[in-house]
């Protein structure tokens, strides 16, 4: 009977150590994150990837899937997020599911500085890197540099928030004394601007020349448009 015994009491320890040796390891993995997941806001062009982000989080020790969520920093991993050349905000939490999720908007180019230095004017009026992965369709900022972005950044700004300015005019040249004159899309006449002031009032009046030249088929007539009078549209025909 006892040796009965010890042969029932063998099994039954067997299962017992792997029972609990399952539930100990079930348990240090319910600690640990089990997937770091990155999402960009919709409809964003990627300046970053998924890829990259993944890859800064790790080479800087800051997040990985199997990292224990009891040494994991929310606050470092925003931080570096946020100091990326290429975003603008990050926010970082951990899914009841121990996932690690990263919610990134990115930087967003309203011109690109082309000259000895290329680089791009976002909408905050910054400079912005080129992207690796990805060339925004902005108008080209010719004769600008650092020392003078803020001149141009009010007129390039509002050029970016009108549909109508965004599908026409393709670049911006600075002149001597801080004066602009804008490119056209397939037009071989010069836009001469003026001083980035009353812009609303010079592109409004742009737009309506525009369109009563485009109506009477006579925009291929002209050789130069100038704004730089503010209340009205100075034409020189060819």
């Amino acid at each position: 009977m006892k040796h009965k015994l010890k042969y029932i009491k063998l099994p039954v320890l067997v299962i017992l150590v792997a029972f609990l040796f399952g539930f100990a390891e079930k348990r240090n993995n319910a600690r640990k994150v089990s997937e770091v997941k990155v999402q960009f806001i919709a409809g964003e062009n990627l300046y970053v990837t998924e890829e990259a982000v993944n890859k800064l989080l790790i080479q800087n020790d800051v997040a990985a899937a199997g990292i224990d969520k009891e040494i994991l920093d929310l606050n470092r991993v925003e931080r570096l997020l946020n100091n990326h050349d290429m975003i603008e905000n990050a926010e970082a939490f951990l899914s009841l599911d121990g996932k690690l999720q990263t919610k990134i908007s990115q930087r967003k180019p309203i011109g690109r500085i082309v000259g000895s230095s290329s680089f791009y004017l976002d909408k905050n009026g910054l400079e912005m890197p080129l992207s690796p992965y990805y060339s925004a369709r902005v108008p080209l900022l010719l004769d600008i540099d650092s020392s003078n972005i803020e001149k141009v950044y009010p007129l390039v700004s509002y050029i970016q928030q009108d549909k109508f300015l965004t599908q026409h005019i393709t670049g911006v040249r600075r002149l001597p004394g801080n004066k602009f004159e804008l490119q056209m899309r397939k037009l071989d006449f010069k836009v001469y601007f003026g001083k980035a002031e009353n812009i609303a009032l010079k592109l409004n009046n742009f737009k309506a020349f525009y369109k009563k030249a485009l109506q009477d088929e006579k925009l291929e007539t002209y050789k130069k448009v100038n704004l730089q009078f503010g209340d009205q549209v100075v034409c020189t025909k060819k």
